[in-house]
């Protein structure tokens, strides 16, 4: 038997198979679990999420574009989904989005007003959006599990992330309202802080060429923190041995973020 045995849920934010939401998608199936999927619009994203999904071994995948930018294309997704499933069991949201003009070192300062609130929307506001259409679905499961991705930049400042830090820390603070209004009808919410791992996403940012090599020498495990990492830690979250969890940040990064210097 797997930990996840019964239990479905929609994947938003798989590009490749190099992608924190891959590798939880993975997870989540080898333990049982059902997954429904999420894709960038356009026939080039849809193929290349597709392909990432086959990977898997997922043979015709629920898959559906979403721009989680458009309140209506989420009404549609979210709509979609309620009627191919009876019910939502998790929710994982491993999205973000930041101009990468603006993740270079040393011009955060000048970050323009639009860059700055679009970083926001994307990573951080679509964590409510979703919430709020899935928070139904959950119930109807007699509650569930929402869970998103952040990174150390949030806290402590990380050279050339910049305005996404700022937006992962109002993700971070998102999750916790998200804890407390949805605690009472069993849906917990938590944060997976992932270390440094080579994405689409990271290499957008200025100054992470070294970043791989810095954190395994820095960290504590002496290595760097691979994607199946993040995937037994979201497995653990989707599961029933989280119950008691919410409104943590949980961090899977080999202990990089307790070292002081």
């Amino acid at each position: 038997m797997g930990l996840l045995d019964g239990k479905t849920g929609l994947v938003v934010g798989i590009a490749n198979d190099r992608s924190y939401a891959w590798h939880i998608a993975k997870a989540i199936q080898e333990n049982g679990g059902r997954c429904a999927f999420t894709h960038l619009p356009g026939e080039k994203n849809e193929r290349r999420t597709r392909k990432a999904i086959e990977e898997l071994g997922i043979k015709d995948p629920w898959m559906f574009p979403l721009d989680a930018g458009s309140d209506a294309e989420l009404d549609k997704t979210f709509s979609n989904y309620a009627e191919r499933f009876d019910a939502m069991h998790f929710l994982v949201h491993s999205i973000a989005f930041a101009d990468r003009e603006w993740l270079q070192i040393g011009k955060f300062v000048e970050t323009p007003r639009a860059a700055y609130l679009s970083a926001i929307d994307i990573s951080a506001y679509t964590l409510l959006a979703m919430a709020q259409r899935a928070k139904g679905l959950l119930a109807r499961a007699g509650g569930g599990s929402i869970m998103s991705m952040s990174y150390y930049g949030a806290e402590k400042v990380v050279p050339g992330y910049n305005v996404m830090g700022v937006a992962k820390a109002a993700l971070e603070a998102t999750s916790r309202y998200l804890a407390a209004e949805l605690g009472s009808q069993g849906t917990r919410v938590n944060v997976i802080s992932g270390g440094y791992l080579r994405t689409l996403a990271s290499s957008a940012v200025g100054g992470t060429d070294t970043m791989g090599d810095r954190s395994a020498e820095k960290s504590p495990l002496k290595r760097g923190v691979e994607g199946g990492d993040v995937g037994k830690t979201a497995v653990y979250l989707a599961s029933d041995l989280s119950s008691g969890v919410t409104g943590e940040t949980i961090y899977v990064d080999c202990g990089v973020n307790l070292i002081g210097v």
